[in-house]
């Protein structure tokens, strides 16, 4: 559907979906470039638009301390499937969050 269709069935600007497509969070399609883009809304699609943060997700902002990363390196991270984000979509802190593992290893830890 569109970019517009998808936002409205997901309660999100469609703002929030361009910059998600142009982050990489969410896949969309062109039939050519500059043409609309289309998204396959999903049931996964779905559920990372939520109206609640499940427990284990805080703000960008708790994740970049807590990581001691910057934001791109955290939006690069969920892009890879390494970190987990959703969006929530009411209530007075609305916006991304980023689902934080115990094992995820900050930017100065080495891996074992």
């Amino acid at each position: 559907m569109t970019v517009i269709a998808a936002a409205a069935k997901l309660n999100v600007a469609p703002s929030t979906l361009h910059r998600w497509l142009n982050d990489g969070l969410i896949a969309g399609e062109q039939a050519t470039p500059g043409a609309p883009w289309q998204i396959r809304v999903t049931d996964e699609l779905r559920a990372r638009f939520t109206a609640v943060a499940a427990d284990g997700f805080v703000t960008m902002q708790e994740a970049t301390r807590a990581l001691g990363v910057t934001r791109q390196t955290v939006l690069q991270r969920v892009k890879r499937g390494e970190l987990e984000a959703a969006h929530v979509t009411k209530g007075g802190k609305i916006g991304l969050r980023i689902k934080l593992v115990d094992h995820q290893p900050t930017l100065f830890q080495r891996n074992a």
